[in-house]
């Protein structure tokens, strides 16, 4: 039951395949309890069910499925699903009145129940691997094949070229992925048989065919995804709350890393126009309605994947420089390929610096191409070496190797030294003027610390890999008696791995630096746990940030669990260390680093012919050395002295952190009794729309 303002809302699940469900009744509508739900948070797939409902299409079925809603006094729904799911939950609402008249006459229900009931409030929730509901930016290779962007007339000899140059290149392998609907100018269909014919004919190559199929939809939800769910949920229950009989049915959406939300129908005729826009052959169009995030995704792709020959770049006498600094973190190679390859791609000549600021002054220092960041997106760790060293000591060296390559720009690609570093050499302008350059910061750390930034490179990464790790240490007791994990993760000070890794992996408390704790707090905790631990729950997880408390040590907070909880559960400790910055990326982390270098890369360009004059660049301006950061719903360019004062040098983290504001959330979860703050919640907007004159120029 959640309240809000003296509100009760009891929560039921609506069993057996979704809307048949809602349809049948019975038993396939039940109250939830707290008990119910606890271990649902790893587990892929539905356990409640889901599955398209033919009895919901038809009139009788939704009047049976109101029926059973009014006899359980239930008015407030919540959809998780798809496009279709959603237009049939808000013509469910729009046939609500009609319906319980209907059943007023027939006698089934009382006037006073259809009184009682006359409102039913709907949020959505978008539950769909396609990610094709327009709106929302998330839910849950050589040449691509899709929809929204049909290949030009003449498609199959470029990309036969194409993949005969890979192989030449010595490529081995060549990936070709194609979306099930994927058409060609002619809205003629575009099969895997087709272009493996294709190749096979043309190439003579080797060519296997894999559907992946219903591969894609099961598997354990990542770190990235329940939270996004938990998230979502959270919203989903506020809007219901805040409902009244005027208030349309909304989707809960996430824009960037700020909750929305959007009128339900607005979102399903927005959906419904790029299908006709398809259908017309309006294919730039459709990608546009599709959204920005989408829309940007797309080119960055195009941008990345064809490289250009040498007469279609724009000329370019400008030398950039691309360098790792800090800890490893997965994604950074990522980053790197994108920059380098959209600097190529602006007419520019790329360097890349191995071992960060110490193979700066060294003069570590090599000319990088297209190809030398083939394969690179996957691979974990920094392939162009990275350390923490500063480079306040070997400022005069620097500057040398900078005149030495004639380098015009710089991309800092790292965690907090990378932050600490760019304001060192900024404030070195006034004696060197080889710094005088653009210089811009992208954030990549596992402990998403750095000041002006939602997020942060490799942080993903992490977050699956402590998510894994709980999951698989809450497996490894299943069948024995009642136990207690107390798991340390990284991060330094910044409690973010902590806090978003337990609410991610189901934790009981997490313990940082940011929110003091004390004995009578630990008590407290222990004491919740082990009552919790008398009903049928059988595992708890307790995180704790490796620097949350000089005295109370992870050994320290084990004793005492241990010493507490006997004769009620036992337990366990592991520390996690470095398998938080090990492994390959993410898919996020990959997507992320992409999509950011490049934006990091574009902003050098524009600063380059800025600070063009008479024969050289010089840029000593504010807004001429930078951050690049996730702010809220956009990447934001920052001047990295502006962000001296958000920023608490001393433990290595921002004055201020978004993710704060979710640890309500993780003891409501935990069964604590706590408020939520909704000073942050989204509020309904509407979706953007391409006018005509956008349109007609399309």
């Amino acid at each position: 039951a959640i309240s809000k303002e003296g509100v009760n809302m009891q929560i039921c699940l609506v069993r057996s395949q979704g809307y048949q469900g809602m349809v049948d009744g019975g038993d396939n509508i039940k109250e939830a309890s707290w008990e119910s739900v606890s271990s649902m948070l790893q587990v892929g797939g539905t356990v409640i069910g889901s599955a398209r409902c033919k009895d919901f299409r038809t009139h009788e079925g939704r009047l049976d499925a109101a029926l059973n809603l009014v006899q359980r006094g239930i008015t407030n729904l919540c959809v998780i699903g798809g496009d279709g799911s959603l237009t049939g939950a808000n013509l469910f609402r729009e046939e609500w009145s009609g319906l319980l008249d209907e059943l007023v006459q027939s006698g089934q229900i009382s006037e006073e129940a259809a009184q009682t009931h006359s409102a039913l409030h709907i949020v959505g929730m978008v539950g769909s691997i396609d990610n094709d509901f327009c709106g929302t930016d998330m839910t849950i290779a050589d040449w691509v094949l899709i929809p929204e962007m049909p290949p030009k007339d003449g498609w199959e000899e470029q990309m036969c070229h194409k993949l005969s140059e890979n192989r030449a290149d010595k490529k081995r392998l060549n990936i070709i992925i194609v979306a099930e609907g994927a058409i060609d100018q002619n809205n003629k269909p575009i099969t895997t048989d087709l272009i493996k014919d294709l190749v096979v004919r043309c190439l003579g190559f080797d060519t296997r065919v894999t559907i992946l199929g219903h591969v894609q939809r099961g598997g354990t939800p990542s770190a990235f995804d329940r939270i996004l769910a938990s998230r979502m949920g959270v919203e989903a229950v506020l809007a219901l709350l805040e409902a009244s009989p005027g208030t349309p049915a909304c989707v809960v959406s996430l824009c960037g890393n700020q909750a929305v939300r959007l009128p339900l129908m607005e979102c399903v005729q927005m959906t419904q126009e790029v299908q006709k826009a398809m259908d017309e052959k309006r294919f730039e169009e459709a990608v546009k309605l599709r959204g920005r995030s989408f829309e940007n995704n797309l080119n960055t792709y195009k941008l990345l994947s064809h490289r250009k020959i040498d007469t279609e770049l724009p000329h370019s006498s400008f030398n950039v420089a691309v360098l790792n600094v800090g800890a490893p973190a997965a994604g950074m190679n990522a980053a790197v390929r994108s920059a380098v390859r959209v600097g190529i791609t602006e007419g520019h000549t790329l360097f890349a610096v191995n071992d960060g600021f110490e193979g700066f002054y060294k003069g570590q220092i090599k000319e990088i191409n297209w190809g030398d960041v083939g394969g690179w997106t996957g691979q974990g760790g920094s392939l162009l070496g990275t350390k923490r060293t500063l480079p306040a000591k070997h400022i005069d060296k620097i500057a040398e190797q900078m005149k030495i390559h004639n380098i015009n720009a710089l991309l800092v690609i790292g965690g907090f030294e990378a932050y600490l570093g760019l304001l060192e050499l900024q404030a070195a302008r006034s004696k060197h003027a080889e710094l005088c350059v653009p210089m811009v910061m992208v954030p990549a750390t596992v402990s998403n610390n750095i000041p002006g930034s939602d997020l942060s490179i490799g942080a993903d990464t992490a977050l699956n890999a402590i998510t894994d790790t709980c999951d698989r240490i809450k497996q490894s007791a299943s069948g024995t008696k009642r136990r207690v994990f107390i798991i340390e993760t990284m991060g330094g000070y910044c409690g973010y791995l902590a806090t978003v890794g337990g609410l991610a992996a189901g934790a009981d408390a997490a313990y940082i630096y940011e929110e003091p704790f004390d004995i009578r707090d630990l008590q407290s905790n222990v004491e919740h746990l082990t009552e919790k631990m008398k009903t049928s729950i059988q595992r708890g997880l307790v995180l704790r940030n490796e620097n949350c408390s000089e005295n109370y040590t992870t050994d320290f907070i084990y004793q005492l669990y241990n010493e507490e909880g006997k004769g009620v559960f036992d337990c366990r400790k592991n520390v996690l260390g470095h398998m938080q910055q090990g492994g390959a990326p993410s898919p996020f982390d990959r997507n992320f680093g992409t999509k950011i270098a490049a934006k990091a890369m574009q902003w050098i360009s524009k600063k380059l012919k800025e600070f063009y004059r008479e024969g050289r660049v010089f840029a000593n301006s504010e807004d001429s050395a930078c951050l690049l950061g996730m702010r809220c719903r956009a990447l934001v360019f920052q001047p990295v002295i502006q962000l001296k004062d958000e920023t608490d040098f001393v433990h290595r983290i921002p004055k201020e952190q978004w993710w704060l504001r979710l640890r309500p959330l993780m003891k409501i979860l935990a069964k604590y009794k706590t408020s939520y703050d909704v000073s942050d919640s989204g509020q309904l907007e509407h979706i953007v729309r391409l006018r005509a004159k956008d349109i007609s120029a399309i």
